[in-house]
């Protein structure tokens, strides 16, 4: 009696273990994938809402969002006349890193600012050198904001002006109600 297996059960044999294994690498490997995804805490704070309308001018309020600080800045006129006065060939970074504009808009404070708000400036409170967080009000050589841990000074619309930065404060995605409530995200 001849002992060897027919052909056909033996590809039968490989596709049926070829199956299994494919379904048991896939068991495996999914927990390791789906680790990565965002925490529910997260999702739940991929946007917020904040009332601004009792901002006084000259102050700013820093919010958290998606676990960075966001600051929100009502400017003065002064701050806001500096901001458009700076000479775009004299910035580091003449990109806007605004989502709300175009992707290639140049770092105008018209493009930094919240559309149709001028006297609001938010940002994401992150130093785009190493991730530190810089302190405001006016601070640094150009009345901004001022990263003390390594020395990046920005101006009144946000943009990096001296020091290892090499971007501007970047600006999330947000839209401003008519009764002055900012969504963020």
């Amino acid at each position: 009696m001849d002992e060897t297996i027919p052909n056909e059960r033996r590809d039968f044999l490989y596709f049926a273990t070829s199956g299994a294994g494919a379904i048991a690498v896939s068991a495996a490997v999914w927990p390791l994938i789906n680790q990565m995804n965002p925490s529910a805490d997260v999702l739940a704070l991929s946007t917020i809402r904040v009332d601004i309308s009792t901002l006084k001018v000259g102050s700013q309020l820093t919010v958290k969002w998606r676990g960075k600080p966001v600051f929100i800045r009502f400017r003065t006129p002064e701050e806001i006349e500096t901001a458009k006065a700076d000479n775009l060939e004299n910035l580091p970074d003449q990109i806007a890193r605004n989502p709300n504009v175009k992707d290639d808009a140049l770092a105008t404070d018209d493009n930094r600012a919240v559309a149709g708000q001028e006297q609001f400036l938010v940002m994401i409170g992150v130093c785009t050198h190493l991730g530190c967080v810089p302190i405001g009000d006016g601070a640094g050589d150009f009345g901004g904001w001022f990263c003390p841990c390594h020395g990046s000074h920005y101006d009144t619309a946000g943009r990096i002006r001296k020091g290892p930065a090499p971007e501007n404060l970047h600006i999330p995605e947000m839209l401003l109600s008519d009764d002055l409530v900012l969504t963020i995200g």
